[in-house]
């Protein structure tokens, strides 16, 4: 899939905002580490209210017609983008409504504060399900179409999240480990279920060109190319990485988006290390932002078997289209991901 950018920043920053709110609503219930402050709770969720708004704004620069956009909420019935946005704008007034409560009357414990965070995290929550679900109900591309796609989801929103409001604990010089212990586990946690995802994706199964012509007892070939030019299927679901480069974002994502947060929160829980502690979230939206670019171009559509592409990686696509997507340009002429008119 063509990874774009206004996408990859909608599913990172609007689930790292949707995954604090329901954090700050899950420290202020059980009273974590004494609860939060009003004033930083209220401080708390006006940062999530920055994200998720940078997310959508975000998303406007994927669309051809931002004039009609209205017309993605007309279709809840059926389509989980619709659900999706139809409760991204409910999120709003709640979170405010919490918001402008918690700062006025200078309490986040009574009954009205609780009722309106939760309700208000479990809003943050459905939309998460909704967006991983645009995704995961696609049949045709056999590495979304998995219920592992919305766990993942949760995952990262939940960590990075926690790993915000662990951070701002920190900066108050509270030292306590509860929060940061919450935070790395949760980390851990979406390290472990990235796992499981890469795993299974790299599995060899899905479409080829004997199931979906059935002619499953012999071996089917290509003769030519579905088009001579590159058209908007070749642009949106020809992309591709080869599996070295794939390797090194994969590692890349695991050391700045895990293993880099969780040094520096331990490290900042026991000894004072000031503005340092910044770089966790920091690095946690960077290697959860190279993740969202690996999920997009490693995504790969059934119709690149009409233009001689077999599933896999780069590897396996159709000699002729190898032969020039492995081209020996100079890496600064080179794009990252080669595009179909490039192969």
């Amino acid at each position: 899939m063509n990874p774009s950018l206004a996408v990859i920043f909608l599913t990172l920053f609007s689930g790292a905002g949707f995954g604090l709110m329901a954090m700050v609503a899950v420290v202020n219930d059980f009273a974590i580490d004494g609860a939060l402050s009003p004033l930083r709770t209220a401080i708390l969720v006006a940062l999530a209210l920055l994200f998720v708004t940078m997310g959508m704004v975000s998303s406007t620069a994927h669309l051809a017609n931002p004039k009609n956009a209205w017309r993605a909420f007309t279709r809840w019935r059926t389509s989980w983008l619709a659900r999706e946005g139809v409760f991204a704008v409910l999120f709003y007034p709640l979170a405010i409504a919490y918001l402008g409560w918690v700062f006025f009357m200078n309490n986040d414990r009574d009954g009205v504060a609780l009722l309106l965070g939760n309700v208000t995290a479990l809003v943050g929550l459905v939309t998460i399900f909704c967006q991983g679900m645009i995704y995961a109900c696609l049949r045709t591309i056999r590495q979304w179409h998995t219920p592992l796609v919305p766990a993942n989801f949760y995952a990262l929103g939940l960590a990075v999240g926690m790993t915000v409001l662990a951070t701002s604990r920190l900066l108050a010089h509270r030292h306590d480990l509860a929060m940061v212990s919450i935070a790395c586990s949760l980390l851990v946690a979406a390290a472990v279920m990235k796992a499981i995802y890469y795993f299974w994706i790299g599995a060899p199964s899905g479409t080829t060109l004997q199931t979906a012509t059935g002619f499953t007892g012999g071996r089917v070939r290509l003769l030519d190319q579905g088009h001579t030019f590159g058209t908007f299927l070749t642009h949106e679901f020809s992309n591709c990485i080869s599996p070295r480069r794939a390797l090194r974002f994969k590692i890349a994502v695991y050391v700045l988006g895990f293993l880099a947060p969780i040094a520096i929160l331990l490290a900042a829980a026991h000894a004072a290390i000031g503005l340092a502690v910044l770089l966790a979230p920091l690095l946690a939206f960077i290697g959860i932002g190279l993740e969202r670019y690996l999920f997009f171009v490693e995504a790969q559509h059934v119709v690149n078997l009409y233009h001689g592409r077999m599933p896999g990686p780069l590897p396996q696509m159709h000699p002729a289209l190898r032969a020039t997507a492995e081209n020996k340009a100079p890496a600064g002429k080179r794009r990252l991901v080669p595009s179909y008119d490039e192969r």
